[in-house]
Parts: structure tokens; sequence; C-alpha cells
């Protein structure tokens, strides 16, 4: 089978394989293994852009879900176990929770508290007489919930936490699984059915410590801010994706969106705000992709089929990085390593993903071979490219359809051995 132009390296990978860049770049090899098996499903969910990072503070142990089937999108009626697998242990898995607000495109929004990240992680749940969703706060060192983020009037989940700590952005999932089902949660309670710029929704931010929510910005007010230049905003529900917090934790990015699913009246408008609500602003250069922060006000995407350097303050393209051989595919999943130094970006093929791995400081690159997607290359059950760094920027993990002996979504990783 053909991959894109420009894809070396293609090894065939049931387990691990070395895969090393075009001569002329300097010394870089991968290693690819997966980490857990069948006959249950085991993934993260999302990318591991705004360093969401599925290791804690030490390292030892990964976050994951486990769940019995991958075909279908999950009933209120699915719990999702919530799992470590202990990298001292070879991976054992063991089971600490559940969750009953997940989906098999973002899992249920896994993020390690910056605050507390050897032992406290946050995730969604929901009522399951309700369907209220609501945020939990959880520590693997008492084995219990310490702090559940429910609002009865807004039944809002986690969308983002501050790469910083101190809070999260609150979304409101019952909307999405409404107007965008693969990122929502299916039958989820939904305060806003039936108002296309709701007052009372949009992107919350709740302080972790006290407990406390405000709306950021409404969508009444994004669409006050983009119906002059967009009037079929006007007449459009609109839902919000991606919700990234930079690495300062002083700026929020995500995408305004409606009719997703209708390419013709589609709408789909980067805007950033402040950390206090205030410089609502749209972006009016779009970046693909499922962009990601650089620093300040810089963020990676692409534009004109290029992986770019955009600063969101000048809304200019700054920088492109590596080439079209390095990344054939700019337009997918794209994470930046906590040090700064490496960015790994999916390649997508068909019903195939592999990666590209890239150094900055010195332009070291390499692809892995292909894994294997099955059915799951669009729709709401797909395989995203998702690339997560490890916190010592040199592990990546990923998921794949694999085969044992039923196919399975499984948990993979790719270990950067650089020779420098």
């Amino acid at each position: 089978m053909k991959g894109p132009a420009g894809l070396l390296g293609f090894c065939l990978i049931i387990a691990s394989v070395d895969c090393r860049p075009a001569p002329e770049s300097p010394p870089l090899s991968l290693e690819v293994e997966q980490i857990t098996k069948g006959p249950q499903n085991h993934f993260f969910g999302y990318i591991g852009h705004v360093q969401n990072i599925p290791w804690n503070g030490s390292g030892r142990y990964l976050i994951a879900l486990r769940v019995g089937f991958h075909d279908r999108m999950p009933t209120p009626d699915d719990p999702a176990d919530i799992v470590l697998l202990d990298t001292t242990n070879g991976y054992a898995v063991r089971r600490v929770e559940q969750t009953r607000a997940w989906n098999p495109q973002q899992g249920t929004m896994f993020y390690w508290n910056p605050d507390a990240p050897e032992t406290q992680f946050f995730f969604n749940d929901r009522d399951p007489e309700t369907n209220r969703v609501f945020c939990v706060l959880y520590d693997i060192e008492q084995a219990r919930r310490i702090r559940e983020y429910a609002f009865e009037d807004t039944p809002i989940g986690n969308g983002g936490v501050n790469q910083k700590g101190g809070s999260f952005a609150g979304i409101n999932y019952g909307r999405l699984a409404r107007l965008r089902p693969v990122t929502g949660y299916p039958n989820a309670y939904d305060w806003t059915d039936g108002t296309l710029h709701p007052e009372n929704d949009g992107v919350f931010l709740v302080d972790v410590t006290s407990g406390r929510k405000r709306l950021l910005v409404s969508f009444r007010q994004m669409r006050d801010a983009l119906v002059e230049g967009h009037p079929r905003v006007d007449r459009t529900a609109l839902f919000i994706n991606h919700t990234l917090w930079n690495r300062d934790g002083d700026r929020l990015y995500f995408f305004v969106r409606g009719n997703f699913g209708d390419r013709a009246t589609r709408v789909n408008i980067p805007m950033t705000v402040r950390s206090d609500g205030s410089e609502l602003t749209e972006q009016t250069v779009f970046i693909g992709g499922h962009p990601e922060w650089e620093s300040g006000a810089q963020m990676i995407g692409t534009v004109d089929n290029r992986l770019v350097i955009y600063d969101s303050s000048q809304q200019r393209v700054i920088e492109e990085l590596g080439t079209p051989t390095v990344f054939p595919d700019p337009g997918n999943d794209v994470a930046l390593s906590p040090d700064g130094d490496w960015v790994v970006q999916g390649i997508e093929d068909g019903s195939r993903n592999a990666y590209a791995v890239y150094r900055r400081s010195d332009g070291a690159w390499a692809h892995t071979g292909w894994f294997d997607q099955g059915d799951y290359d669009s729709g709401p059950l797909r395989i995203d490219a998702g690339p997560k760094w490890n916190r010592s920027s040199d592990h990546i993990l990923f998921s794949s359809l694999t085969n044992d002996p039923e196919p399975t979504r499984q948990l993979f990783l790719i270990r950067v051995m650089s020779d420098r």
C-alpha cells in the first residue's frame, strides 16, 4: 500500500519498530510498543495538545479508560472503567473509578491536576437519574472523589484545565450531544435546547479551590461579535469545541461552530479570549487541524497546507515548522512536547495512521510505520491520531485498532531515541 508523498521509513508494525529518517537528518529513531491488550478496549481520548499529559507527576502511572465495546456510541447505562497503568510493573491495569460521561473520540477529558499532578486528576461524569453532567476531582492516594463540580442550573463538564492550574473551562456536553454528537455525551441534559444563542451558556470558568463558576463568554456575546462579518451566525445554533488554554494560562482559544453536518452552511470560526473575559477576538486567520499553543500568544497549526507558528495577537504566520516531507499531513492532530523542542503530528492515509516526530532545535525527524483505524477513519467512532507526550518529552502515547484475537482499541507507546 502506498502512503502519502514524502512518508519515509515505512514499517509494518505489530509490537515494535525502529524507523530512521533520511541520511541528511541528524540521527533519530523511534521504537513503538503495544502496552495494553484485549479482550477489553483501552484508550485515553483526546489529543495531547495544551500539555494534556496521560502520565502522573512522577511518570509511574498512565491513566486510561477501559470499555467492553468499540462499535457504537455509549449510552448513559454504559459506564467506562477508569484505570491506572503501572509503568513499573509491565503496565499492569488497576481499576480506580467509573464514569458515565465519555465518548470514543475525547474519552472523559482526563487531566492530571497541575497543582497536584502526582495524585489528582479530573474527569467528567453524569448523574444516572437526571443525566446532568459534572466534573470530578479524584485523588489516587486517598482512593476517592475529593470534589464534584456539579451545577444544577448549568450542568457543565471540564473542557480543558488551565495549564497553570487553579481553574478549568466548562462547557455544555448536552448541547454538544445534540449539535456535534462525536464530541458530546449521548442523552446528556441540555438546558439550552431550542435556543440558538443562549445568554446563560457558552464557556464557563470554574475555580478549582472554591468550586465557584462564572460565565466567561456567552453564546450571545459570540453571536454579537461575529454576526456582522458572518450573517449566517444569526440563524445558526452555535456550539463550542476545543477550549484550549495557552501555556501562560491567560488566554483561551476555541472554535465557535454550527451546522457542522452541512459544509454549505457550516459555521467554524476560531476565537480567543483572556482569562478575565476581556478581549473576545475573532481570529481571522484560520489555522487548521487541532491547533496547539506554543508560547505566549503563539500557536501551532496549519495555513496553506503548511505547519506553522501563528501569532494570535498579530494574527499572522511568523514561522514554518519542518517541510512537507517531514509533515505530509499538516492538518492532522499535533502536540508540542513539554520542553517545547519536539513536535509530533499524525499522518492519515485512508484507514491508517502514522506519526511524524520532529526536533525543532536541529531539524531531526522520523516517521513511524502505519497503524490500523479499521472502519473508524471518520464519524463519531473514529480513531484519531491523538498523540500525547509524557512529562520528560521522550515518550508519546496513542491508540490504534489491533487484533488480539478480536479487533480492539489498544494503547501504544512511541519511544523517541536520540543519538545526540
